[in-house]
């Protein structure tokens, strides 16, 4: 897939990115090499593999979840809070940023 001058100047945009004038062609070859790339690793056979999310098989070591006291520790949600601008119920109260 192609990208051309006016799909980089876009995608800068939708991205909020300030890209000058003179790096849209090369920006514009990088993202249709990047898109050749993908459907290149698209035409890749996967049938029958297992998704992962290392190279190596490993199980990460697992710690009790205990509640710990003092002031690190957790029983001290007034503290938690103390310095959040809005709280309720002891929890934060944070603006809406997704309608």
């Amino acid at each position: 897939m192609a990208i051309d001058k006016e799909t980089a100047r876009k995608v800068a945009r939708l991205a909020r990115l300030a890209i000058p004038e003179e790096r849209l062609e090369p920006l514009a070859r990088e993202l249709s090499s990047i898109l050749g790339w993908i459907e290149q690793l698209n035409e890749v056979d996967v049938e029958g593999v297992e998704p992962m999310t290392s190279t190596v098989a490993m199980k990460l070591p697992m710690r009790e979840d205990v509640l710990e006291e003092g002031p690190t520790g957790g029983g001290q949600p007034d503290k938690v809070v103390a310095n959040a601008p809005r709280t309720e119920d002891h929890f934060f109260i944070v603006p809406k940023v997704v309608e």
